[in-house]
């Protein structure tokens, strides 16, 4: 790997280090606002509704300059977000505004990695950068939860600026204060990524032209029998992992009885598996063989069933070992293996299919028009998710029931997509061989 892609690592590990803490400063902010339950996971849906309106514009935005022009540009649309968010604005639409930035923000990350690397890259050049991004979530979780935590934003708010009075009277708005600085340091970091040299032909400006290209762009993919496959299984990851994200603090809270910033750092655990599946998918999947890794999404769905039957009450509360003020207890083991496994199979299995969509994506059209397809899909699942998981908490429905059933749905959507995969390529067989026949004849 080259400089180049090394930069374009740090400015996606901030981008989304702040992303993530963030999500975590807005939960504790509309607790602040004594917001109702279901409200929750509407700020991760608000998020990613950008994603889905502006699918069919952000591409061409990202084709029509250097990549890392765009990634400046919507970066400080995140930081206004921050801003908005500080200064009295719902949490909601505030978070909106940070989604904005980050729906234009993720064709130029991902489009970028074909235009710097050859296709035989991109399975490591995904490992890693997911990887990164897992950390970032990690990461940007935790810090999220250690600075809402009441030690750390007590700290924070003994800070006295002369003279100037800046209104920030709660955790939550320091936290707020602390990740604008992060997404500071990631514009910086911006600046510094060179210009690929890559260059498309002119993109169009109206918007019922841009609607038509992301139409037919959207048809080719689905017709495609690789591209509708990887399509498939990133879609349901990423609406799967959104609504993990609550799901985990949810059942942190009710079968653990752990708090905000406790389920914060737990939901960050599942994130460590994250990243080891996806640099081991890195280090051990090539390109060719990217589909023989579907059976780890059934798999995947099955483990998270197994979440369901747990609560802390099972074991006793025995210390096993302390870092610092941190404390391993016997009867949260069990729940750290079990989200550091579905969180290894989840990477395993996705970082191979993003990678394959990527090259069929930039073989078929361009780079930022084919992410934006698949942002478009994810994004998609995302707020179906997330909206079914806000209605079953409006509904009252038990975590358990509901983490069964979320289980249960991965894998047998899983299973589809293998049966499917398994229909493309024997109708694929059968065609070569026909070909053949006609040849020998």
């Amino acid at each position: 790997m080259n400089r180049s892609f090394y930069i374009i690592m740090a400015a996606q590990f901030f981008s989304s280090l702040a992303d993530n803490a963030l999500l975590i400063a807005a939960i504790a902010l509309l607790a602040q606002l004594s917001a109702p339950a279901w409200m929750t996971p509407l700020l991760k849906l608000f998020f990613v509704l950008s994603y889905v309106i502006l699918a069919a514009f952000v591409g061409a935005f990202a084709d029509s300059r250097p990549k890392g022009n765009v990634m400046f540009i919507t970066n400080t649309i995140k930081f206004i977000g921050c801003v908005v968010m500080l200064f009295g604005s719902h949490p909601l639409f505030a978070y909106a505004i940070v989604g904005l930035g980050a729906a234009a923000y993720s064709p130029a990350k991902y489009g970028i990695l074909t235009e710097l690397l050859p296709p035989e890259k991109l399975v490591a050049a995904n490992g890693w950068i997911e990887g990164l991004t897992v950390g970032s979530i990690i990461m940007g979780t935790v810090l999220g939860g250690i600075l809402i935590s009441k030690t750390v934003s007590q700290g924070l708010l003994s800070f006295d600026l002369p003279i100037l009075d800046t209104g920030i009277d709660t955790a939550a708005e320091s936290a707020i204060l602390i990740i604008m600085l992060i997404y500071v340091l990631a514009a910086f970091i911006n600046l510094r990524i060179p210009d690929t040299g890559a260059r498309y032909v002119s993109q169009k400006t109206n918007p019922v032209e841009l609607i038509k290209d992301f139409a037919v762009c959207f048809k080719t993919l689905w017709d495609d029998r690789l591209g509708q496959i990887s399509l498939a299984v990133t879609t349901l990851f990423w609406g799967a992992g959104a609504t993990l994200q609550f799901i985990v603090i949810k059942w942190a809270q009710v079968a653990l009885n752990m708090n905000l910033s406790q389920g914060a750092i737990l939901q960050a655990i599942s994130a460590v598996g994250v990243a080891g599946g996806a640099v081991w998918a890195a280090w051990r999947v090539p390109l060719r063989s990217s589909l023989n890794v579907l059976p780890y999404g059934m798999a995947m769905g099955v483990v998270v069933c197994a979440l369901a039957v747990y609560n802390s009450d099972m074991l006793p509360n025995t210390t096993i070992m302390t870092f610092g003020k941190l404390e391993l207890t016997l009867n949260l083991l069990p729940a750290y293996c079990l989200l550091i496994l579905v969180g290894w199979l989840a990477g395993y299995f996705v970082v191979p299919m993003n990678a394959l969509l990527q090259h069929r994506g930039h073989v078929l059209m361009s780079a930022g028009h084919s992410i934006a397809v698949q942002n478009f899909n994810e994004n998609i699942s995302v707020l179906l998710m997330l909206l079914m998981y806000s209605g079953l908490i409006w509904l009252d429905v038990p975590i358990t029931f509901v983490i069964i059933g979320f289980g249960i749905a991965v894998s047998l959507i899983m299973w589809l997509v293998i049966k499917r995969h398994h229909a493309n390529q024997a109708e694929y067989d059968s065609m070569h061989l026909i070909g053949e026949h006609k040849h020998t004849h």
